[in-house]
């Protein structure tokens, strides 16, 4: 009798923890050679690749979860000391890219000003966008990103993308739903230094 109560209790237990566990498993991840910490709602994967820009490769790290139909991802590109004067160029490019093909698929973009917060404190001004892509007549895209470039003490430059995709969208304001906590922590609890 005690044996089958004591099951019993573990049973109940063990479904209540099921029943209570969040999809989402934040975790804080440190990427020194990134030069940043952020809060992810999975473990990432991280890809590194060179990308060619004017007769030079820049190093780009990608570092992504995905969690049913979101995609929470960081890019970064180091820009080094001798091609850091095009930084901005190079934002101007990735922006450009990203916003062009939301517009000619037929989406929309919104762009809200707002801060972020880097390692030591410091709010400093930056811009999400809100971007839907129209991949039919009824399946959508929705994306917030924002763009936050960083020059360092030896000179080189960091930028930063920190976007969610989400799929499967199903109409709703991409702002009202992007903006919701679950999205707003990876936002909100990203430091670049």
């Amino acid at each position: 009798m005690f044996r089958v109560l004591k099951v019993g209790v573990l049973l109940s237990a063990f479904i209540l923890l099921v029943a209570c566990s969040p999809k989402l498993d934040w975790r804080t991840v440190q990427s020194p050679q990134e030069r940043y910490s952020a809060l992810f709602p999975g473990k990432p994967d991280k890809l590194e690749r060179h990308i060619p820009y004017q007769d030079q490769e820049l190093n780009q790290t990608l570092e992504a979860a995905k969690v049913d139909d979101d995609i929470y991802s960081i890019g970064t590109i180091q820009v080094p000391v001798n091609q850091a004067a095009v930084t901005e160029k190079i934002v101007v490019k990735l922006k450009s890219n990203l916003l062009d093909r939301a517009k000619a698929s037929g989406g929309t973009v919104i762009e809200e000003s707002t801060t972020y917060q880097t390692n030591n404190r410091q709010r400093l001004a930056t811009t999400d966008y809100f971007i839907t892509f129209n991949l039919n007549e009824r399946a959508q895209q929705q994306m917030r990103v924002r763009w936050i470039t960083r020059q360092s003490s030896n000179g080189d430059a960091m930028i930063y993308q920190v976007s969610v995709l989400h799929s499967n969208a199903n109409g709703d304001s991409p702002k009202i739903l992007l903006s919701q906590e679950e999205y707003a922590n990876f936002f909100n609890e990203f430091y670049p230094e």
